[in-house]
């Protein structure tokens, strides 16, 4: 299982360099970050230095998405990239939540972002497409090499990912509902013809290492929040049908709104409402064991990357964990 970690884009951006820098140096494969540029500084501008500051790392957005930036500019900044620093990118995308409803907007439909995988996977790759009536193809592209990698929750976009998408990001490390998802994914995988154990499957979720659960409850609780944000609009769209599992429209019904002012960040002020059954739940938390026992099941069933929210206030020591614990103990 290859471990990656996703960051916040706060500045300064010199920062974030030396953390993928660490992270790189402890063992982790992969450096993602969030894509708002409301919220947070410029990503494909902070991947360029990190590349650069770096040997081995893969970057990529957890996640962009095909409103905020066009889809034909998205394939050629990732082309660029690898270009540069030798095919080290992956392109995580979504409908759009942060980056598109902090503009008044809301995500794009699938069929957008269905269009969206083909465009920049194609082009990213170096390969002709017809895109909106014109056959498009980037001429210096010789030795490319993308794969995309789809975010979802929703019944629809879980069979939209097995259709058509290299990997699958599940933004929660619950073993039962992990399970739910990855086998979606795989079913719509096999119906449409494609091989399902082709799918890669990233788990991302905060993780944070140490004795005092309660503190490090307080310092995670804003992910259920996150989560239950994606799963209102599910709930709004289905309702409680069993369209995705019990457990996520369960503990959503006390939600009672959400700022995008406070988003991904440790003590907000609408996380209230997740319990502590939730946040353990969903996140990594607990001594190096409990650690290495989780993410141990989580490859049993069948996850290949398991990527670590670093937001909260231990970061270096959750990476040095990792590093000297964690992932060792992981390949042994």
């Amino acid at each position: 299982m290859d471990i990656g970690v996703v960051f916040q884009l706060d500045p300064p951006a010199r920062r974030v360099v030396e953390l993928a820098q660490q992270a790189e140096a402890a063992g982790f494969s992969h450096v993602w970050s969030f894509d708002s540029h409301l919220l947070w500084q410029e990503p494909y501008v902070v991947y360029s230095a990190i590349l650069a500051a770096t040997e081995k790392v893969i970057v990529g957005p957890m996640v962009t998405n095909p409103g905020t930036r066009d889809v034909t500019v998205t394939a050629s900044t990732f082309a660029t990239l690898n270009e540069m620093y030798g095919n080290r990118t992956v392109c995580g995308i979504g409908r759009g939540d942060s980056a598109r409803r902090t503009l008044g907007l809301p995500p794009m439909n699938l069929a957008e972002l269905r269009e969206s995988v083909h465009v920049i996977r194609e082009l990213g790759n170096g390969r002709e497409i017809t895109h909106r009536g014109s056959a498009l193809r980037f001429p210096w592209v010789t030795d490319s090499r993308l794969e995309v990698w789809v975010a979802a929750y929703g019944p629809k976009a879980l069979k939209l990912t097995g259709e058509v998408a290299d990997g699958y990001i599940l933004q929660l490390a619950d073993l039962d509902i992990a399970a739910w998802m990855i086998k979606a994914v795989r079913d719509a995988a096999e119906r449409a013809g494609r091989d399902p154990m082709a799918v890669k499957f990233c788990v991302a979720a905060p993780a944070y290492v140490g004795d005092d659960l309660p503190y490090q409850r307080a310092q995670t609780r804003w992910f259920g929040g996150m989560v239950g944000n994606h799963i209102a609009d599910i709930v709004a769209r289905y309702g409680d049908t069993g369209a995705v599992p019990q457990a996520l429209t369960d503990y959503i019904k006390g939600r009672k709104g959400y700022d995008y002012a406070e988003h991904g960040r440790a003590g907000n002020s609408h996380a209230d409402f997740v319990p502590d059954e939730i946040v353990d739940r969903f996140c990594v938390l607990g001594p190096v064991q409990a650690h290495v026992e989780k993410l141990t099941r989580l490859k049993e069933l069948g996850v290949d990357q398991f990527a670590v929210y670093l937001q909260h206030d231990a970061k270096e020591e959750t990476l040095r964990a990792y590093g000297e614990q964690v992932i060792p103990a992981l390949r042994a």
